[in-house]
């Protein structure tokens, strides 16, 4: 009888730690599974190249939300970026959205420059004003060839 209570406290003790590092994972990972205190925003660009879901969405230098998902509109030919922006940070209709580097050959992230003179943008709005990041290997191509103009 002896024997089986040890074996069922160490069990119990795994468990439990187990269920803590499954927590603790999701947590830091910013999974999400407990909690949605985000809301949805749009925005259209002509080029989105080296961003991807999960990229830091940034406003005045702090993460303010992450890339949900990219798709393109056929129609209007441009990359739609769908955006989770956390509740309580507000951006307005004049917002402007940029896809920027961290440093540089880092990941790419969105910088929104918030505006602040137009109407507040609600749930599921589109962020109009945008901009395509810069092409560096362009720049240097630039550089290198003799393009640049001074």
């Amino acid at each position: 009888m002896q024997k089986y209570s040890k074996e069922s406290v160490v069990g119990i003790f795994v468990l439990v730690g187990l269920a803590c590092i499954g927590y603790m994972t999701i947590q830091l990972g910013d999974l999400g599974l407990f909690d949605d205190d985000t809301y949805p925003l749009t925005a259209r660009f002509t080029q989105v190249t080296g961003l991807r879901s999960g990229s830091v969405v940034n406003m005045f230098g702090l993460e303010v939300g992450r890339v949900e998902k990219m798709t393109m509109d056929q129609d209007k030919q441009m990359a739609v970026v769908e955006l989770r922006i956390r509740k309580g940070i507000k951006v307005y209709d004049d917002a402007i959205a940029s896809i920027k580097t961290e440093g540089l050959i880092g990941d790419r992230y969105i910088s929104i420059d918030a505006g602040g003179s137009g109407a507040e943008l609600k749930p599921g709005d589109t962020i109009t004003e945008t901009e395509a990041p810069a092409d560096i290997m362009d720049l240097v191509s630039k550089y290198a060839f003799g393009d640049v103009k001074k």
